[in-house]
């Protein structure tokens, strides 16, 4: 009796406040979409760095003849300062750093370079002797990379040494800035729903003051009087998560996995799998909003 009672009193809410109960849905769900968003833009985010951290290499090019660094000028680096350079990066002093050494010739270089702008018409005319030979370390660890850098920084026969995280870092970081920013409307989108949900409530608690008095006569308990107005604020809150999650999941699916995997292949994405593992968080947030709100307004407007 009591169950059907409260569930009475929920569908008595929702349908006075209409209009209200359906801001409160559009609020929630586009405010926990900017949540979504922002935990899915860290997600990849994460992903990118475990991906190319992984892979990146310290570059350190030896000298070609045309350099003006002052650790060339001597001209193009020896055979002899190559094989030092080997014979250092595989030292027993290194090799807690660096995992693997590979070599890259000047016809290499060439090789490589041609592959890779194969298509472009002023790649027709340089030549190997235009290229400078280089090694690629791996490391153990990329967040070491300072270490191979001063061992071989301003070594003669040695022009210049690169940490591939250079190029990838300043993506990184407008990445995360844009998941700060996402974060930041998320935070502005979540209190408006606070405050919507409150308003609606508040109206439902008003608007009902006569049937809450007579609650009160009879004996009713706070939280039995309270109930159905908190349901009513956690449903309309459900709902919204329940249309971020699918927003987010088709937005993965056919934006993400469909569209931008076919356009820039050489990252490797999230999956709408992604979109479950941050599905919970959201409907706790919901949740969360709606209890708040229940919180801040009840205690208030259902005394009589």
């Amino acid at each position: 009796m009591r169950l059907q009672f409260i569930l009475s009193e929920i569908g008595l809410g929702l349908r006075r406040n209409l209009s209200m109960t359906i801001s409160v849905v559009l609020v929630t769900f586009v405010s926990l979409t900017f949540v979504g968003a922002a935990g899915l833009l860290q997600l990849q985010i994460d992903q990118m760095k475990d991906d190319w951290y992984d892979k990146v290499e310290v570059s350190i090019f030896l000298c070609p003849s045309d350099s003006d660094a002052p650790t060339c000028v001597g001209g193009e680096a020896t055979a002899d300062q190559t094989e030092a350079l080997r014979e250092q990066l595989e030292s027993e002093a290194l090799e807690p750093y660096v995992e693997q050494v590979f070599y890259e010739s000047k016809d290499d270089a060439y090789v490589a370079f041609q592959e890779r702008f194969a298509d472009e018409w002023w790649a027709q005319g340089v030549t190997a002797d235009q290229l400078q030979a280089s090694f690629r370390v791996a490391l153990v660890d990329p967040e070491q990379y300072q270490v191979v850098s001063d061992a071989f920084t301003g070594v003669t026969g040695v022009e210049e040494v690169r940490d591939q995280r250079q190029v990838i870092e300043p993506l990184i970081l407008v990445l995360n800035r844009s998941s700060l920013v996402a974060a930041g409307l998320a935070a502005v989108m979540l209190l408006a729903a606070v405050l919507l949900i409150t308003t609606t409530i508040r109206l439902s608690a008003m608007s009902r003051r006569r049937e809450t008095g007579i609650m009160r006569l009879v004996g009713a308990s706070n939280l039995f009087i309270q109930l159905p107005f908190m349901l009513e604020g956690a449903i309309a809150a459900t709902i919204g998560a329940a249309l971020s999650v699918a927003g987010l999941w088709f937005g993965v699916r056919y934006l993400v996995e469909d569209w931008l995997a076919g356009e820039v292949q050489f990252v490797q994405y999230i999956g709408t799998d992604a979109v479950w593992t941050i599905a919970p968080i959201l409907l706790v947030v919901a949740i969360g909003l709606a209890a708040v709100s229940s919180v801040v307004t009840l205690s208030r407007y259902t005394k009589v």
